[in-house]
């Protein structure tokens, strides 16, 4: 059984999303939050209703959320929204720039 989101399960999933899937942030932020400049991102929070994001944008930095489409149930929902996110993100602008 799945892990309710907990402060102790988002500080797990942020760190293993900070540590091995640092272009998976950043493309949130680039396309989930608008901020089409990012040139880094790292996972601050994320619980059922979004996830605060820390965008660096060449020298500056900003604090972002961004919302998901529905509320999240537990950390397996939660893990596999944001696989569904990337891929989202990753089609669309492959789809844009071609």
């Amino acid at each position: 059984m799945a892990d309710p989101l907990t402060p102790e399960i988002s500080d797990r999933i942020c760190k293993h999303m900070n540590e091995d899937h640092a272009d998976a942030i950043t493309l949130y932020a680039q396309y989930f939050g608008g901020v089409k400049a990012a040139t880094a991102a790292q996972m601050l929070k994320i619980d059922p209703q979004g996830m605060d994001l820390q965008v660096q944008m060449d020298s500056e930095s900003k604090p972002i959320r961004v919302e998901f489409e529905r509320t999240l149930e537990d950390s397996e929902d939660a893990h596999h929204t944001l696989i569904a996110m990337v891929k989202q993100a990753k089609a669309a602008m492959k789809s844009s720039s071609s």
